[in-house]
């Protein structure tokens, strides 16, 4: 029967010495492994319920999200772009009551 040693790196950089039989040391890195592949797919399947529940917008993204709110420079530099600087004094004077 073989008495093996192996040399184990852990997440924080620090060796581990792990001794037993070539079986033994394939049963404890076998079970490792296992518990990595479930830790990730269960992570994987929480990210993908979280991305799921979308958060309602709030009223400047919805303001902004509509096309005909669109105010854009028509000359210089920015041509083309959208101009916020008089879009959130548009929208400022819209809620105004």
């Amino acid at each position: 029967m073989l008495y093996n040693q192996l040399l184990v790196i852990t997440e924080g950089d620090t060796l581990v010495k792990i001794e037993g039989t070539l079986d033994e040391i394939r049963e404890l890195i076998g079970d490792a492994r296992r518990t990595v592949r479930d830790v990730k797919s269960t992570s994987k399947k929480v990210a993908k319920t979280a991305q799921k529940t979308k958060r309602k917008l709030s009223d400047w993204q919805r303001y902004i999200r509509n096309k005909s709110n669109h105010i854009k420079f028509k000359r210089g530099d920015r041509k083309g772009r959208l101009d916020l600087k008089a879009m959130s004094r548009a929208f400022k004077r819209s809620r105004k009551k």
